[in-house]
This record gives structure tokens, C-alpha cells and sequence, in this order.
């Protein structure tokens, strides 16, 4: 019998190790050193170059690796056109007129691929893109852990259950948060992403007509001269900064518009005002900028650990949209 307890509590401590070991996901920041080593200053150059052409483009490249990572992991499924047997992503409601920056990845894809073919996946590109992005706008650099694969297959309906929406409560947000992994201090940080790029009109129409008690007056006015009452279209798409202070720059005024009443959406103004467990968060990062950044660089390298696809899983994709 003692025989036989020995050799279970080895195999227990084995599958232990095992465990580990898929849950490390055995990604590296040196993963492409010897394989291609021009790998990250091909990705930089291309997003320098779009980022000094468009600042917008900057949260579009986060907002990118953000909901790629939030669907199946951080697999570039997000990526994926539609084919016969692939209902794409970008057609979830989350992402469809929204999310953008796909050819931005392409060019750094093309540019990689000249230099080392069949090497570098596309879903290591977009973690390098978002850092790369963030650091353009003044945000913070990170070290970025590589060696992810890309998916051979999408999922619509996990995109449209899973990524969170401009209209959800606190209690929801957390929801999404914690299924994933994440913290409810990661899910402020990561929040705080929305100091830079923009929002469509019908985000936030109802927020700024119907004279919430959660919305700054004076705040609300100022934003219905941009967004007409009236949906249509043309008005849904109008574009209003989600940051109005300094919208290009990767700062702590998110924190700060939060505490006066003025988050542009629903879904960023439950983050503080309701006596919830998030205010006292935003009100440390309302007053260390600093500290933010330190803490968003950490929430995005734990965020780029969310289900990758290593090993032998997965594939190397020739171009993003499409698999081989």
C-alpha cells in the first residue's frame, strides 16, 4: 500500500508539473532572437510610421490586441476574414465598424515576412503593436512575452458574448474581467486605455440625453453639438474623442474626467461615482499618473497571457486575414 501511495503521489506532483508547464505557455520575450531577430524593429518602423500619420491609430492598435485577446486568447482570430467554413469576428457586434488597424498589421506582416519568412505569427505582431503603439503616444513600453501561434478557426458568437459592451454595468464589466483571468485592478488600468482614441455617436447618445445624474452638465452640452439626437448613419458615426482634455496623448486625464462626471461612455463612468469597489483605484490614478502607466504596462503583458496558442498548436499565418 505505501508502494502504491508513493506512486500516486508521484504521478499527482507529474501531472502537477504538466499543468505547469501548458499554463506558462512558454512564452519568451527572446523567442525570436536567433530565428529572426529583426523581427521587432521591422514591427516599430511600421507603426512609428502609421501612428505619426494617424494618433487615432495608437488606441485603434490596443483596442486591436485587446479584443483578440478576449476571444479564444490572444490567437489573431480577430484577424480572420469570412470564408465558407469561418464566420469572422469582425462582423461580432463589439468589432463591426469599429475595431480597425488590420492593414497597419498587414504591412508590418508584409515587412516581417520579407526578412524572415514563415517565422514570426501574426498574433505576436499585434502584442508588439499595441506596445509599440502606446509608447508612440507617450503611454509606456513593456517587454513583450512571444512565441504565440494563430488560430486556424474564429468565433463570432464569443466575440459578441465575451468582449465587453459600452452599455454594461459595473457588476457585468468585472464579469468579463474575471473570466478571463484578470483582475478588477487590471480591469481599471486596462480601462484606462480610453484616455486616447475616439467613440461613434451612438455609444453614447443616450448617456449624453437623457440628463443622468452620473454626467457633468456642462460636459453633456458640449458633446451634443457633435452627436445629433437624431440616429442616422451618417449622424451614429460622428466621432467624438473619449478623452476631450488631451485626446492624443497616453496620460491620466481619463481618471481625472472620471471623477468630474465627464466618461464619455456608460461602461467607463461605472468606474467610478457609485461608491463601488473601482473608485478608490481611480481616484490613486487620478493623482499618479505614473503609477498608471507602471500598472498598464503590467496589465497588458498579463493580458497577452490569456489562452496563446504555443508549440505545435496552432499555425504561422502567411497573411493575417487568411489561413494557409
Amino acid at each position: 500500500m505505501h508502494s502504491m501511495a508513493f506512486r500516486i503521489m508521484i504521478s499527482f506532483v507529474v501531472t502537477l508539473v504538466l499543468l505547469s508547464s501548458i499554463c506558462d505557455a512558454q512564452l519568451s520575450s527572446t523567442f525570436y532572437d536567433s530565428t529572426c531577430p529583426n523581427a521587432l524593429s521591422t514591427i516599430r518602423t511600421v507603426i512609428r510610421t502609421a501612428v505619426s500619420k494617424e494618433r487615432r491609430m495608437a488606441a485603434s492598435l490596443i483596442r486591436l490586441h485587446f479584443h483578440d485577446c478576449f476571444v479564444q486568447g490572444c490567437d489573431a482570430s480577430i484577424l480572420l476574414d469570412d470564408t465558407s467554413t469561418i464566420e469572422s469576428e469582425k462582423s461580432a457586434l463589439p468589432n463591426i465598424n469599429s475595431v480597425r488597424g488590420f492593414e497597419v498589421i498587414d504591412k508590418a506582416k508584409a515587412n516581417v515576412e520579407k526578412v524572415c519568412p514563415g517565422v514570426v505569427s501574426c498574433a505576436d505582431i499585434v502584442a508588439v503593436a499595441a506596445r509599440d503603439a502606446s509608447f508612440a503616444v507617450g503611454g509606456p513600453s513593456w517587454t513583450v512575452k512571444l512565441g504565440r501561434r494563430d488560430s486556424t478557426v474564429a468565433s463570432k458568437s464569443q466575440a459578441n458574448s465575451d468582449l465587453p459592451k459600452f452599455t454594461d454595468d459595473l457588476t457585468t464589466l468585472i464579469a468579463h474581467f474575471t473570466n478571463k483571468g484578470l483582475t478588477l485592478k487590471d480591469m481599471v488600468t486596462l480601462s484606462g486605455a480610453h484616455t486616447i482614441g475616439q467613440a461613434q455617436c451612438f455609444t453614447f447618445r443616450d448617456r449624453i440625453y437623457n440628463n443622468a445624474s452620473d454626467i457633468d452638465a456642462g460636459f453633456a452640452s458640449t458633446r451634443r453639438r457633435g452627436c445629433p439626437s437624431l440616429s442616422s448613419t451618417t449622424n451614429n458615426q460622428k466621432l467624438a474623442a473619449l478623452d476631450l482634455v488631451t485626446p492624443n496623448s497616453f496620460d491620466n486625464n481619463y481618471f481625472k474626467n472620471l471623477i468630474q462626471k465627464k466618461g464619455l461612455l456608460q461602461s467607463d463612468q461605472v468606474l467610478f461615482g457609485g461608491g463601488g469597489s473601482t473608485d478608490s483605484i481611480v481616484s490613486e490614478y487620478s493623482k499618479n499618473p505614473t503609477t498608471f502607466k507602471s500598472d498598464f504596462a503590467a496589465a497588458m503583458i498579463k493580458m497577452g497571457d490569456i489562452q496563446p496558442l504555443t508549440g505545435s498548436a496552432g499555425i504561422i499565418r502567411s497573411i493575417c486575414s487568411a489561413i494557409n
